[in-house]
């Protein structure tokens, strides 16, 4: 087996041949696709996958990819993951490469992070002489389709065992090419509500003849903001979001029901359940005080999501190691979004981490699911770089890691 190239030495290959990887994230960035529909994108990363020698399986969980490496016989197991779908967002970027497909964008990043695994497996294949397996996984539908569940329902892990996963999310607002991490509950939890108000209407002449639930959606809604503050440990990030309330519609005619439509997030498991259980309690309650029937529809989303300590701090040391300390933030304030990497997470060790678009006054700046947002092409170099360092020093002959801590 040749020998290993020290981490700082990986990339040689990928610098002459960068513009590649920003024309194939334009490309994808053109032609996006929603979740489950992602056939251009997985037959593009299979194609580019098999010229670079990797094993390759598609069709897991619809349209997910896995391409496999296998090098030297070393037991030992890798598992890096990118999204590939897009969002029914009209874009508004103005970029030559904007979307093509009317009504659907890439505006949340996913077009950069599978050009960087991209460009991380073409410069893994090329440097790295490893002893183990590496299992890169490109996964449909993250944004609400939960792709991760069907990737995993499909054998993912059974397939491809992994002992570790890892997986990156570009972030705007933060400074291009910083890395950020954080140990423990890093996203939150994202679940769903409709409640529907069953009243009986009238004439809005004579409201004492009906049982109004447009008033008790008025009054509920104000009660559900309760939850977080007087239910919730003010130190334990919480939010009940009521996004919708439909009623009525004539200014004179009290209407038979009302809906509401929430959306509730926990970084705390217990948090969680204890929001579902005093949503419900509300509900009925101001149901009944106003003489309405409740129905409520939940929807259990996304968990939350934690990073394992040891891969982060894997994780961390390689980006400080690569890219200095300067770069690397260590203590990243946890996120309200949600990530169904998360449930990967809850089946392998692992660590989900943060790198910069693009910090305040710059075009990166510009917040994901926005029309208006674009991945930062610079961030492709130093993401695939990152990726192969964390290869090497995962699976690098003879161990190049030890999940225990050193002792003092």
């Amino acid at each position: 087996m040749a020998a290993v190239p020290p981490s700082g030495y990986l990339g040689r290959s990928l610098a002459p041949r960068i513009g590649e990887f920003i024309q194939l994230r334009r490309d994808i960035h053109s032609h996006p696709e929603l979740g489950f529909r992602e056939f251009r994108t997985s037959e593009l990363v299979a194609a580019k996958l098999r010229d670079w020698g990797f094993d390759v399986t598609t069709g897991l969980g619809g349209t997910g990819v896995v391409g496999q490496l296998r090098r030297g016989s070393g037991s030992r197991t890798l598992g890096l993951r990118a999204d590939m779908d897009a969002l029914p967002i009209v874009e508004q970027s103005g970029q030559a490469w904007a979307s093509r497909q009317e009504g659907v964008m890439h505006a949340c990043g996913h077009d950069g992070h599978t050009a960087v695994l991209l460009a991380a497996a073409r410069l893994i294949s090329q440097e790295l002489q490893f002893d183990g397996t590496l299992n890169l996984i490109f996964q449909p539908a993250e944004e609400g389709g939960g792709g991760a569940l069907r990737m995993m329902a499909d054998g993912l892990f059974d397939r491809f065992p992994c002992d570790a996963v890892f997986a990156l999310h570009n972030m705007p607002g933060l400074a291009e090419g910083s890395f950020h991490f954080r140990g423990g509950a890093f996203m939150a939890s994202s679940d769903y509500a409709t409640v529907t108000l069953h009243g009986v209407g009238g004439h809005g002449a004579m409201p004492h003849t009906t049982a109004d639930p447009l008033v008790a959606a008025a009054a509920l809604v104000t009660a559900l903001q309760t939850v977080v503050s007087r239910n919730v440990d003010p130190m334990q990030p919480a939010v009940v979001t009521v996004g919708a309330l439909h009623a009525g519609v004539a200014n004179n005619v009290i209407p038979q029901e009302a809906t509401l439509e929430l959306s509730v997030r926990a970084l705390d498991p217990g948090v969680r359940r204890l929001l579902k259980e005093r949503i419900f309690e509300l509900v009925e309650m101001q149901a009944a005080s106003f003489r309405v029937r409740p129905e409520v529809a939940w929807r259990d989303g996304y968990t939350v999501l934690v990073n394992h300590p040891a891969e982060t701090r894997l994780a961390a040391q390689v980006a400080v190691d690569l890219f200095g300390a300067g770069r690397v933030n260590t203590e990243a304030a946890p996120l309200p979004g949600s990530e169904d990497f998360a449930f990967m997470l809850e089946k392998v060790p692992g660590c989900y981490f943060l790198v910069g678009n693009g910090g305040p006054g710059t075009p990166g700046a510009c917040m994901v699911h926005n029309p208006g947002y674009d991945f930062n092409d610079a961030i492709i170099e130093p993401g695939a770089r990152f990726w192969a360092a964390l290869a090497d020093r995962f699976l690098r002959s003879g161990g190049g890691w030890n999940p225990e801590p050193a002792k003092a």
